[in-house]
């Protein structure tokens, strides 16, 4: 069965206080992005279609990168939309509906070929995954009267690479989109499908800020 891998990177990274988006910083070396499709090659080796999405103005940037560090056959490029609902679906136009379609925050970088072959495996049982991981916090939700405790063991963080048979995304994504549309597990489930959790991975972390930089860092090195 065909795969398709969308590497979302067509976010600008306003948090990073810095106008170079993060997904093009480089940790040791080399930049962020190269880590999160590198991971799908390793866990399927030629064995998987390759879709980057970006901004319009980094197209060229992108293909730079491609070419520097991989076959620049292997990585198609599509431009990012107005969110990422729109995003996921300008990457979804290039895929096809006999496959497994994983859909990544390219600026998770720290992704594993283990995880990336649990969800898979968790797609061809269940038909969806979608990695969580528990809560290691207390929690605690606002309220109109103000707020409340939340059992802790209820709570799961949602991660990606979020995978689905590609009969059901693809429909899915032709609904039209809601301002809750968070990730594609709600997107599917607004189209009345139930998704499936899989065991993520605590170090699968989105790279949001400068400190998370570090850490990334320090996990690569460790590798």
């Amino acid at each position: 069965m065909n795969k398709y891998a969308i590497i979302l990177a067509a976010g600008s990274g306003l948090r990073m206080n810095n106008p170079l988006p993060k997904q093009f910083h480089l940790i040791n070396g080399k930049p962020v992005l190269y880590y999160s499709i590198n991971a799908f090659i390793q866990a399927f080796g030629d064995d998987v279609n390759l879709i980057l999405v970006l901004p319009e103005e980094y197209l060229g940037t992108g293909q730079e990168i491609i070419d520097a560090y991989f076959d620049y056959k292997r990585v198609r490029l599509t431009v990012g939309g107005r969110t990422r609902f729109h995003s996921v679906q300008n990457g979804l136009k290039l895929a096809e509906e006999d496959s497994v379609i994983f859909v990544h925050d390219g600026v998770r970088c720290l992704i594993s070929p283990e995880l990336i072959l649990r969800c898979y495996e968790g797609v061809i049982q269940q038909g969806s995954a979608i990695p969580v991981v528990r809560s290691k916090d207390s929690v605690r939700i606002i309220t109109p009267e103000g707020n409340e405790a939340v059992e802790r063991e209820l709570v799961c963080l949602v991660q990606t690479p979020q995978a689905f048979y590609g009969k059901i995304i693809l429909p899915a994504f032709n609904i039209d989109y809601k301002d809750w549309f968070t990730d594609e597990a709600s997107v599917v489930e607004s189209f009345g499908l139930k998704v499936h959790l899989v065991e993520g991975d605590y170090e699968n972390i989105k790279i949001t800020t400068p400190e998370d930089f570090i850490l990334a860092r320090e996990i690569i090195t460790g590798r």
